[in-house]
């Protein structure tokens, strides 16, 4: 399965869906996960 983290669209806003960690777990459970550019 493949997992989507998007940027913000709002002007400024630097947060993300995601933390390192829980990409990291995603990973290792066989997720294929994918980070927007300029994300975060």
């Amino acid at each position: 399965m493949k997992i989507g983290i998007p940027r913000e669209i709002y002007p400024g806003e630097r947060r993300v869906a995601a933390t390192p960690e829980t990409v990291q777990k995603l990973r290792k459970l066989g997720f294929d996960v994918y980070i927007q550019a300029k994300a975060g």
